[in-house]
């Protein structure tokens, strides 16, 4: 029997609690139709018996408190909300207790804004993590020891996994299904929960919004610069130019300020405004593909679908408000 701990954190949201309850409690009742044995021990564990959650709209009753759980085989870190460095400190008491399993052998998951927890650990410093993509700032200023992955809908490293934004970790649930039981059941799961098992990334899902909460005034010029003119070629150098510094140290001081690189970043502003278009226009990809500063059309599908997973077509064809001509 395989215990998973589920936190029932201060101002967590109860989807990512009740969610995986139902998910991993649905597997035991598979498998006593199977005639089979339930492989699941599922337990809600606190730091109080009563638990707000949701911002006070709810609480939690749990029976288990972390001091009555002394060993446990997966410690799972639901998502929280508002302020993640007020839940931290509301939540501090967790870490010690996480760490602890860790060490004893237990996996830890975190789901969605959860990796806020998870990363106060200490446990995945120098390891890669992912989360909401709209916290992706957030998270990298308070842990910039930690790699962010935010492009990747799931991470499995060390027994530590981690699910991207929102309701994403029911995938995180049925991967771990697919690793403890087996593909059949995983998929069976994903079909009475209506599921997508085959996202792996939620690339499609990020609006770019770059880093400018950061002291290095030449470096926001060159962000305000290329959002102002993404329809026009923009180099480098050409930035370099017109901020008086060396290529070298702009590129330095620009991937520190803003996580991204200085082509990346007017490649991701490009594809952010390309996305705009084919969500509203009923300009053809190549029209799109134009406004946006590109020429080579097999180099703008290349840059488009390595930022957003799909091509200009794909995501036209998925996400589009208007009727399309052409």
């Amino acid at each position: 029997m395989k215990r998973i701990s589920i936190l029932v954190p201060h101002g967590a949201v109860l989807g990512s609690i009740e969610g995986p309850r139902l998910v991993f409690s649905e597997v035991n009742n598979l498998l006593k139709r199977l005639g089979q044995r339930p492989l699941f021990e599922v337990q809600l564990v606190g730091l109080t018996a009563e638990t707000p959650v949701c911002g006070g709209l709810y609480n939690i009753h749990t029976r288990l408190l972390t001091a009555d759980v002394e060993q446990t085989d997966l410690v799972v870190i639901p998502a929280i909300d508002g302020d993640p460095r007020q839940a931290l400190e509301a939540n501090r008491d967790f870490v010690p207790w996480i760490i602890r399993q860790y060490q004893q052998g237990a996996e830890v998951a975190s789901l969605c804004l959860g990796a806020f927890l998870l990363a106060s650990t200490g446990l995945i410093d120098g390891r890669q993590c992912t989360t909401h993509w709209a916290a992706a700032n957030d998270f990298r200023r308070m842990f910039p020891q930690v790699e962010l992955v935010e492009d990747r809908l799931v991470t499995d490293e060390h027994g530590i996994y981690s699910s991207g934004g929102a309701f994403s970790y029911l995938n995180l649930v049925l991967y771990l299904i697919e690793k403890y039981v087996g593909r059949d059941m995983a998929v069976t799961c994903a079909k009475v929960f209506q599921i997508d098992i085959e996202r792996v990334s939620q690339s499609a899902f990020i609006i770019f919004n770059g880093q400018k909460e950061h002291d290095d005034e030449p470096v926001k010029r060159a962000q305000t610069f290329i959002e102002d003119n993404y329809q026009e070629k923009i180099t480098v150098d050409q930035l370099a130019d017109m901020l008086a510094l060396s290529r070298r140290n702009l590129e330095r001081r620009f991937k520190k300020a803003t996580a991204n690189s200085v082509v990346e970043y007017i490649q991701r502003v490009k594809v952010e405004a390309a996305k705009n278009s084919l969500e509203s226009s009923r300009e053809t990809v190549n029209e799109v593909m134009y406004q946006v500063g590109y020429t080579d059309a097999k180099a703008f599908r290349d840059t488009f679908k390595r930022i957003t997973g799909l091509s200009p077509k794909q995501y036209r064809d998925k996400y589009s408000r208007a009727v399309v001509i052409g």
